[in-house]
């Protein structure tokens, strides 16, 4: 039994990590494994040393960006063709360091992170709509937060020997491929919470039980819990079925009409009251078991209730969402090339004058993982057609070409931005005669690991626009394509 426990824990823990890779791009593995140039040096000195990690990373990032609305300027929306500044570019800078300590039963960690931009022309704060008692902030761009504490907890346990394990404190959290709870690592503050976590595993399922509040940031003042938007749910993950990854979850995010106000010039904006309660389930395949095939099939359905605006009444949430995604790997092909099709939906607002709210809450994702890399939707009244051609053409490099078209999945319900915001100015809105087609997107990425310690990555989009956004920016000036460029150095110590 004991055996079993042992052998069901580990492989879910590994297929949990391989779980993302084959969904979008994925960087190039290091040459050979990197335990950090501290932790090198403390255990060639003293064996006993491996009970701790020291260490972090720094990653550099430069984004050029035309066709994209910039947060806080008057008019300046996504696509407009002329009349208003819609280009921007920046360098952004994230470097975290840790230290963890590890012993039998228990292990802590603490995490600093130092987030910096320059030249970023957003707001960090825009206060559109406005929200009474907050405030525009311009600061340094949304993506800035000088120096705070990112994670640190506690960890009483261990699964080797017990099924049960208790992690409490400011910590990073990530389910299933992150559609709808992730870290948010491409942003360059990312995502934590105030949370306390039970974990439980058996010879059958692994399951977390956790509640937590979403860690705001504000730059400059020490990032404090949101303390009236509660997430908590139960996801579990099980191996018995043959061949196939089986994942459940019950998630229950809480907001009170304070939340909204919470804090005066957040980095991002904060929820309108809800409680809105997500029943889902995720199947996949295990690794290598159907071949050189693989395919991810995912649901939701989401109820309670949602308020749109800080004093609008609440509306009976009624909402859903799923993926359907599968590929094939040319195993003996040069570079194993991979090709995919995925195609995702989420329910819209029909009628808003008819008490329930239609539109889903896409709670805390990694949205730039899944609905183009050029980061302009969230999982909200949206269909998104993906196609993917993937490679890996050396042992230290991949390449991937992905394709999207995207398409309201309701006219009588707006486009959402990749935060969940509602786009409601510079002639978006409500629009049920326009047509549904918003557009299709191109995006080419490539990695290179470099060293064992150092990556380079680069990547181009392209925006097409379609019948519904040349509709929507009619009247102010008319559409255009958008463009961005980055390139991302990661260098671990």
């Amino acid at each position: 039994m004991k055996a079993t426990l042992k052998t069901l824990s580990t492989g879910a823990l590994v297929l949990a990590a391989l779980n993302e890779v084959q969904a979008q791009y994925a960087p190039p593995p290091p040459p050979t494994p990197f335990q950090g140039f501290i932790n090198e040096y403390l255990r060639a000195k003293d064996p006993y040393a491996n009970q701790w990690d020291i260490g972090g990373d720094i990653r550099l990032r430069y984004e050029a960006k035309e066709g994209f609305g910039i947060a806080g300027k008057s008019g300046s929306v996504d696509f407009r063709d002329h009349g208003v500044d819609v280009n921007n570019e920046y360098f952004l800078s994230k470097i975290k360091v840790h230290v963890g300590y590890t012993d039998k039963w228990w292990n802590a960690y603490v995490e600093g992170r130092s987030s910096v931009a320059s030249s970023d022309e957003r707001a960090a704060y825009g206060n559109v709509p406005a929200v009474t008692g907050t405030n525009k902030r311009v600061g340094f761009g949304p993506e800035a937060d000088a120096l705070d504490l990112h994670q640190a907890y506690v960890m009483v346990g261990n699964h080797k020997e017990f099924p049960v394990s208790l992690k409490v404190g400011r910590q990073e959290l990530s389910y299933g491929e992150e559609r709808l709870v992730g870290a948010f690592a491409w942003n360059n503050i990312g995502r934590s919470f105030d949370a306390a976590k039970v974990r439980w595993q058996n010879s059958w399922f692994a399951a977390d039980f956790f509640s937590g509040q979403p860690v705001v940031p504000h730059d400059s003042q020490f990032n404090k819990p949101n303390g009236y938007d509660t997430l908590s749910g139960v996801y579990a993950t099980s191996l018995l079925v043959p061949k196939t990854i089986v994942e459940g979850y019950f998630l229950a995010r809480n907001a009170g009409r304070q939340a909204i106000r919470f804090d005066n010039s957040p980095q991002f904006p904060q929820p309108t009251a809800r409680d809105i309660y997500t029943v889902g389930g995720r199947l996949k395949n295990k690794l290598n078991e159907i071949g050189n095939w693989d395919y991810t099939v995912e649901g939701a359905y989401q109820f309670g209730d949602y308020a749109a605006t800080a004093t609008s009444k609440r509306l009976t949430q009624d909402a859903f969402m799923f993926v359907l995604q599968g590929g094939y790997t040319f195993a003996d092909a040069w570079a194993t090339p991979r090709i995919g099709l995925e195609y995702s939906y989420s329910s819209g607002d029909k009628n808003s004058a008819d008490g329930t709210h239609g539109t889903f809450d896409n709670l805390f994702p990694t949205n730039h993982k899944f609905y183009g890399y050029m980061d302009l939707f969230s999982l909200q009244n949206l269909q998104d057609l993906r196609a993917i051609y993937q490679l890996k053409p050396t042992p230290r490099s991949s390449v991937s070409l992905e394709g999207h078209m995207f398409w309201l999945a309701d006219t009588a319900d707006v486009l959402y931005n990749v935060g969940g915001g509602p786009r409601t100015t510079g002639g978006y809105g409500v629009h049920p005669g326009y047509d549904s087609y918003v557009g299709s997107e191109v995006d080419l990425i490539a990695g290179y690991a470099v060293t064992r310690y150092a990556q380079v990555e680069a990547g181009y989009g392209h925006f097409f626009t379609g019948k519904y956004i040349d509709q929507s920016v009619a009247g102010v000036g008319g559409s255009k394509d958008a463009d961005w460029v980055y390139v991302q150095t990661t260098i671990k110590f």
